[in-house]
């Protein structure tokens, strides 16, 4: 079988983020390691769905789709 060449360009290099850019995912962090602590001392469900809890974020979400009702 004949070789294919490597046809993909190198990757261009990003510029780096702005200020308000590393902030905000600064932020981000701190509010998704609240959310883990704060899921963590929550008592265990009994026969539950399993995974994470749907309702974590405030909205149901379920495979990073998150619905509101």
């Amino acid at each position: 079988m004949p070789e294919v060449p490597d046809t993909q360009e190198p990757a261009t290099p990003r510029p780096p983020l702005t200020a308000a850019a590393q902030r905000a995912l600064a932020e981000a962090q701190a509010r998704r390691k609240a959310i883990d602590e704060r899921a963590a001392t929550l008592p265990r469900e009994v026969d539950g769905r399993g995974g994470l809890d749907p309702n974590r974020y405030g909205d149901w979400e379920i495979k990073g789709i998150a619905a509101d009702f």
